[in-house]
């Protein structure tokens, strides 16, 4: 049982009788959101007896369960030979660049050829960072001159993607502020010159979201939404937090399902979505 609900499970456990507005509360900080708490609540209050630790983690695993996507059926290399193009988006901080890294680390170990485009062409430190993972794991990573035009970044290492018949591209993009329109809009140029030699392209776009962050990983869920639509969510520091409840509330909210999750530092820490253990991992 995670830290939080292991937490709130000896909190019931050791009183007399429910505070049912203090466990609202406590399930709201949890960042399930106040949707999906009031629907626990009830659940409770239907059962009509004495509430124990028990009954709250078997009820909120339940409606967990009923909001949460089946498992996700991981990319597959493309069957025209064409390159199966990634978008990773999302602000500073969220482990983006890393988060890209894993995913590229995770599709090799599966046999699949990846190319990783450093596209963060604004912060110098962040192209440094993936260049450093490429050699790291064995990855090639194409690279621009510095504030670089992303777009074309993404291009050439779209081009060289297509004329190598690499299967994975990745698109590590400019890390943010989900309020600067004009960095928004950018998402949209990238998008649109992916497109120019593939018209389906990109295939899969990931929001990197910290699942420490809670309300405010909603907020840039909307915002992303809007300049680039979503495919899924990459969630990161979910070994920190305890936590793991605004996934749940922002595929609730927006249908924006969680796709893979990041639960440590090391490359490996980083896997596919999967309900079952997911819902077990944040009870």
């Amino acid at each position: 049982m995670a830290g939080f609900f292991k937490n709130l499970f000896n909190k019931i456990t050791n009183r007399a009788e429910i505070d049912w507005d203090d466990l609202e509360a406590d399930l709201i900080s949890s960042d399930l959101g106040i949707k999906l708490t009031t629907s626990i609540i009830d659940e409770l209050r239907d059962l009509g007896r004495e509430i124990s630790g028990n009954d709250v983690v078997d009820v909120t695993r339940r409606q967990l369960a009923k909001r949460l996507p089946d498992n996700f059926l991981p990319p597959t290399p493309r069957a025209d030979g064409k390159p199966f193009v990634i978008l990773v988006v999302g602000v500073n901080g969220t482990g983006k660049t890393t988060s890209s890294a894993k995913l590229g680390l995770w599709l090799k170990k599966r046999n699949r050829t990846v190319i990783m485009a450093a596209a963060d062409t604004f912060r110098a430190a962040a192209v440094e960072q993936l260049k450093r993972w490429g050699e790291r794991l064995s990855i090639p990573v194409i690279t621009g001159n510095t504030n670089a035009d992303p777009s074309s970044v993404c291009f050439h290492a779209h081009q060289k993607a297509i004329a190598e018949k690499t299967q994975f591209l990745i698109c590590d993009t400019a890390g943010r502020i989900h309020t600067r329109h004009n960095l928004m809009e950018e998402l949209g140029k990238i998008r649109r010159t992916i497109a120019k030699q593939d018209e389906t392209a990109p295939h899969l776009t990931l929001l990197v979201v910290d699942a420490t962050t809670g309300a405010n990983a909603m907020q840039q869920a909307k915002e992303f939404h809007k300049a680039s639509p979503l495919d899924g969510l990459i969630v990161t520091k979910l070994d920190g937090s305890g936590k793991g409840g605004i996934a749940v509330t922002i595929h609730d909210t927006l249908g924006i399902p969680p796709r893979f999750l990041g639960t440590g530092e090391e490359p490996e820490e980083f896997s596919i979505f999967e309900k079952e253990n997911f819902v077990a991992e944040i009870l």
